[in-house]
């Protein structure tokens, strides 16, 4: 039941959840990043904010292009008979997994607005920070609102489906 409520069942609905988690994350992540490249300054999250709409762009296309990887690395995990929170944790594992390999290059990239080999030289000790990162705020944060949009978004579909067939 719960997969059923709390996730999306159609694209529209993916559109609607793809879209909280997003700018959630990217709102959060982004400057908690980039206070950690830079420092915590007010400069260093004004700068944040200039970059977060090219920053969200790129979330957004990845999470369309790694979403089928994601979903075969989730697969291997776990099983149709396991929990709903075993699903969940799964999958933000495997999303995390993909999306932060991804941005610890691209977002740097878009966040220095250079193009230079410096991320690729410092993965290996800036992705652990920000896959950790990442995982806490999706999991934390971003996806248990979605999937709260997504339920009270379906009891109230649900709801006005009900009144109508019995109306």
């Amino acid at each position: 039941m719960e997969f059923h409520m709390k996730l999306p069942r159609n694209t529209k609905e993916f559109a609607l959840f793809l879209a909280v988690i997003s700018i959630i994350s990217v709102n959060i992540i982004a400057p908690l990043i980039s206070g950690f490249e830079a420092g915590f300054s007010l400069s260093v999250w004004a700068n944040t904010l200039k970059v977060i709409p090219f920053i969200w762009v790129a979330v957004v296309a990845l999470v369309l292009i790694t979403r089928k990887p994601a979903e075969w690395l989730t697969s291997k995990f776990v099983k149709e008979g396991d929990s709903f929170s075993a699903h969940i944790v799964i999958d933000i594992l495997c999303n995390v997994f993909f999306m932060s390999i991804c941005m610890t290059i691209i977002g740097s990239w878009i966040g220095t607005r250079h193009f230079g080999l410096e991320p690729l030289q410092m993965f290996f000790y800036k992705w652990p920070r920000n896959a950790a990162i990442s995982f806490c705020v999706e999991s934390l944060i971003a996806q248990p609102i979605a999937r709260l949009i997504m339920l009270k978004f379906h009891e109230r579909k649900d709801f006005k489906t009900q009144l109508v067939t019995e109306g």
